[in-house]
């Protein structure tokens, strides 16, 4: 055994914030707050993540999905099945984009407490089963039942169309909460938090 046993080696794999160094798994737990973090997020109203229980942040929704219909409906050559599942895609992309990849907020006024967590988790304090995450839970998916009807239930749209659904529907369900996808090639914990991997 090395000079200093055990506790040198559990020192060399475990960074100065007590986050896990760079490991073999694709899947990452976000650990819990610290008290100091959880201080820092209750000080203040989360601007970032309040606005979608105010009043027209459900219609907007619809309203873009609408948006994007009437623009591939525009756009010359594009069937009514293939203006479907565009529209479809983009709108899974932009949620998945905006509710679940894009961590932290623009704003400085709470000392970093949200740095590590998307927006789905800041959303309503991260409490499950909200009316506002229900609603954004459900349009995804009346979004991919419209679209599988209007597609007239093709295989192959119906295989698009699904796979979106998925990737947007799976983040979003209680036993994926702090759970992040770390690819080989993206950034490594220790690089994120500003220091050197060893």
């Amino acid at each position: 055994m090395p000079e200093g046993g055990p506790a040198r080696l559990h020192s060399g794999s475990v960074s100065k914030g007590g986050r896990r160094r760079r490991s073999s798994s694709i899947i990452y737990v976000e650990p819990p707050e610290t008290i100091e973090q959880l201080s820092d997020q209750v000080a203040l109203p989360n601007l970032n993540a309040n606005w979608v229980n105010n009043k027209g942040a459900w219609l907007i929704h619809p309203v873009c999905i609408a948006g994007l219909k009437i623009f591939y409906d525009t756009i010359p050559g594009v069937s009514q099945e293939t203006s479907w599942t565009l529209t479809n895609i983009t709108y899974m992309f932009a949620t998945y984009l905006m509710f679940h990849y894009v961590q932290g907020i623009p704003f400085d006024f709470n000392s970093g407490a949200y740095d590590n967590l998307n927006m789905w988790e800041q959303m309503d304090n991260g409490d499950q089963y909200t009316p506002s995450k229900k609603f954004l839970t459900s349009m995804p998916i009346l979004l991919f039942l419209l679209s599988t009807h209007y597609t007239h239930y093709d295989l192959t749209f119906f295989v698009v169309n699904t796979l979106a659904l998925m990737s947007v529907i799976v983040p979003k369900l209680p036993s994926f909460h702090r759970m992040r996808v770390v690819m080989p090639w993206s950034q490594t914990i220790e690089e994120v938090d500003g220091e050197e991997p060893s």
